[in-house]
């Protein structure tokens, strides 16, 4: 299995989140969309974010052979958001999860990254069964969830939680 993997869509590059990208997440995870639907992560400078990827995200690598995926556009090579499978705690099987800088939202990408992730989540790792979680207010994430035919299947709390989030699944029949 190829354990740095980078993967194409017709207008983006989807490769594995490396230090480099220590500036988006400073950014990405300071918009007001991450703060207030999946929280603060308290990243105030680039050496916050260079901790918050070196041990939140390049552990999840090693030890799955997947995980979070820097967006980047082809046509201007912008990191633009990211998307990925994520291992979660309270999260029955493999979460797919997406974040993009609110300047390129609304132009297809978060769907065209997605459902790159899934397809490769079927045929390189041999998921049947993808999860996902959106808080209950993210209407723009349910219905990309409903677009790559996850169904809500139930509300659930996370541990350490006390927000009620909603519980997609898709199953290979």
């Amino acid at each position: 299995m190829n354990h740095d993997p980078t993967y194409q869509t017709e207008r983006l590059i989807l490769r594995p989140t490396t230090l480099e990208d220590a500036a988006l997440f400073l950014k990405l995870l300071n918009t007001p969309k991450w703060l207030q639907f999946i929280g603060d992560r308290n990243i105030k400078n680039l050496q916050d974010a260079e901790a918050y990827i070196h041990e939140n995200i390049l552990p999840v690598f090693k030890k799955n052979g997947f995980g979070n995926f820097t967006v980047i556009r082809k046509s201007d090579d912008v990191k633009i958001g990211c998307c990925g499978l994520y291992d979660r705690l309270g999260v029955e099987g493999i979460d797919i999860g997406f974040a993009f800088l609110p300047e390129y939202e609304r132009q297809g990408y978060a769907l065209e990254s997605s459902a790159k992730i899934k397809a490769i989540a079927i045929s390189d790792f041999g998921l049947t069964q993808i999860s996902a979680i959106t808080n209950p207010e993210n209407l723009g994430s349910q219905k990309l969830l409903e677009k790559l035919e996850l169904n809500f299947s139930e509300m659930i709390t996370l541990p350490k939680s006390e927000e009620r989030l909603m519980l997609y699944k898709w199953r290979d029949n």
